[in-house]
């Protein structure tokens, strides 16, 4: 089955369609655009730069990708747009490609939902399973871990990281990491405890949820710094994944700060 074009649509010679892909009316794609198998571009999309849309993603009117970065730094260069298989993206969205300044890519995983007038900038590195809800903006350099989910209306500082599976409250101001597992909410964010609801919904272990729940309190209680808490931690708990991936995450960033809870643990 060859790709479907609407006659309305403009595809600039060069461009790769894949077998079964649908260009609605009064799209752009570029010349430099590959759209893979069964991507769908409902209407008045454009596709610019070099960016790659995977498999059966869906992307619905107004929705621009690959535009030249927010970058007054950008001179240019020519960087790149991955996005992965089976997302939805909704109307208004902008996704704009990486700068010599980062990784020259911004890459969104599979399985994505990015919902309107959502924004994800130059040299972003977004997971799988990730929900972005509606106006919420990531600016450049961040990294979201798999299964985050976003509330409406958030704001995320550039080089932000957010962990696996956090969940980050509507109308939050995000300024600092947030650990995997955790929740986040204000403006500026502070830890709201674990992101329980979102662990039970994906079945984690019974247990294992009840060792990190230990783990948390041990990490952000008063006593002492919290580099000495986490190797604490990681001492107690060797073989607990959920614990190690915190561990992991927070070692990592040493020089970044990390989202705490406002008025110590509550978990």
């Amino acid at each position: 089955m060859t790709a479907n074009i609407h006659p309305t649509a403009i595809v600039e010679q060069g461009a790769v369609l894949g077998e079964g892909v649908t260009i609605g009316p009064f799209c752009h794609v570029g010349p430099h655009v590959v759209l893979d198998r069964g991507v769908v571009l409902v209407s008045h999309v454009v596709i610019a730069g070099h960016t790659r849309i995977g498999a059966e993603t869906r992307i619905y009117p107004f929705a621009s990708l690959g535009s030249p970065p927010q970058d007054l730094k950008y001179r240019g260069e020519v960087s790149r747009v991955v996005i992965g298989e089976r997302c939805q993206i909704r109307e208004y969205v902008t996704v704009h490609p990486g700068t010599a300044g980062g990784t020259m890519e911004t890459r969104i995983g599979n399985d994505c939902l990015l919902m309107n007038a959502s924004h994800v900038a130059h040299d972003c590195i977004v997971g799988n399973n990730v929900v972005i809800a509606a106006y919420v903006g990531i600016a450049g350099h961040c990294q979201i871990g798999d299964f985050v989910g976003f509330g409406g209306i958030c704001g995320v500082h550039q080089y932000v990281r957010i962990g696996a599976h956090a969940f980050i409250g509507a109308h939050s101001m995000v300024d600092s990491d947030v650990i995997p597992y955790g929740m986040a909410v204000g403006n500026r964010i502070r830890l709201a405890g674990l992101n329980l609801v979102g662990l039970k919904r994906r079945k984690f272990d019974r247990e294992a949820i009840h060792t990190l729940r230990a783990a948390y309190r041990m990490i952000f209680a008063s006593e002492g710094t919290l580099s000495e808490r986490v190797e604490d931690a990681a001492r107690l708990f060797p073989n607990e994944r959920l614990v190690q991936d915190v561990v992991a995450f927070v070692s990592a960033g040493a020089d970044r700060p990390i989202c705490l809870p406002l008025n110590g643990s509550k978990e």
